[in-house]
C-alpha cells in the first residue's frame, strides 16, 4: 500500500507542473486523496466487507467531489488533475499512468448487468468534461478531447473528439509521426463560409444593378433621336 502511495505521489509530480512538494500533494490535492481512499475502499470491496466500502467511497466523494465506486479497478500511478465532478462506475477498469481531468465520467450507457463501464488502457489522457460510456475499450496511449462523448472503442494512440466522438488523429509512437484521420466538424466555420458565399452573391447582384443604372434609359434615348 505504501509503495502504491509513493507511486501516486510521483505521478502527480510528473504530470502536474503546479506540484511543488510532497507535503503539498499529501495535504492539498483532492485527486490524490480520492485515489488513496479508493484503494482502501477497493480492498474492503474485494474482501466482501459489507457496507463499509460504500461508506468509504461516500466519504471520498464528500471531501473531494470525486465519486469512484469501490468496485472500480484503478491502475498504478493514476493522476486526477483538479477532479471535481469525476464519476467512475463499478465495472470500470483504468490502466497505468492514466491522466483524468475534471468532470470526466466513466459511466454506463444503458441499464444492463455484468460489465457495463469502460476499460481504459495505459497512458491514456481524458480531457475535462469527457464522457466515456458503456463497456467499450480506450486503447493504450489514446487521447480523449475535452467535452467528447465516447460510445465506441477508441484504437490505441488515437485522438478522439466530438459528440459522438470520432477518431481524428493517429500518433505512431515508434516513428513519432502524427497524421490526421478525419476533419473535425466545424459548425461555426461552415456558417461563416455560407455567409461569405452569400455576401459574394449579393455583391455581384449589386454590381449588376449599378451597371444597369449607369446605362441611359432606352425610352429617353429614342425620344431624343426622333426629335
Amino acid at each position: 500500500m505504501l509503495k502504491r502511495i509513493r507511486e501516486d505521489i510521483n505521478a502527480f509530480y510528473d504530470k502536474d507542473p503546479a506540484a511543488k512538494s510532497t507535503l503539498e500533494i499529501i495535504l492539498a490535492y483532492p485527486g490524490f486523496h480520492a485515489v488513496v481512499l479508493h484503494r482502501l475502499a477497493h480492498r474492503l470491496y474485494l474482501r466482501q466487507v459489507p457496507v463499509l466500502p460504500r461508506l468509504v467511497s461516500h466519504f471520498n466523494r464528500w471531501i473531494t467531489g470525486i465519486e469512484i465506486h469501490p468496485g472500480a479497478r484503478l491502475g498504478h500511478r493514476l493522476t486526477i488533475d483538479h477532479g471535481m465532478g469525476i464519476v467512475i462506475g463499478e465495472t470500470a477498469e483504468v490502466g497505468d499512468d492514466v491522466l483524468l481531468y475534471q468532470g470526466v465520467t466513466l459511466g454506463n450507457a444503458r441499464f444492463q448487468r455484468g460489465k457495463r463501464h469502460p476499460t481504459i488502457g495505459n497512458n491514456v489522457v481524458i480531457g475535462a468534461g469527457a464522457k466515456v460510456l458503456g463497456p467499450i475499450t480506450v486503447g493504450e496511449g489514446a487521447r480523449i478531447a475535452a467535452g467528447a462523448v465516447v460510445v465506441n472503442d477508441v484504437p490505441p494512440n488515437t485522438t478522439a473528439a466530438g459528440v459522438p466522438a470520432k477518431a481524428i488523429r493517429y500518433h505512431n509512437p515508434d516513428t513519432g509521426e502524427t497524421r490526421r484521420l478525419e476533419q473535425m466538424p466545424d459548425p461555426e466555420g461552415e456558417e461563416i463560409e455560407a455567409l461569405r458565399l452569400r455576401i459574394g452573391e449579393l455583391e455581384e447582384r449589386l454590381a449588376a444593378l449599378e451597371e444597369r443604372d449607369d446605362r441611359p434609359d432606352e425610352f429617353v434615348t429614342r425620344r431624343r433621336t426622333v426629335a
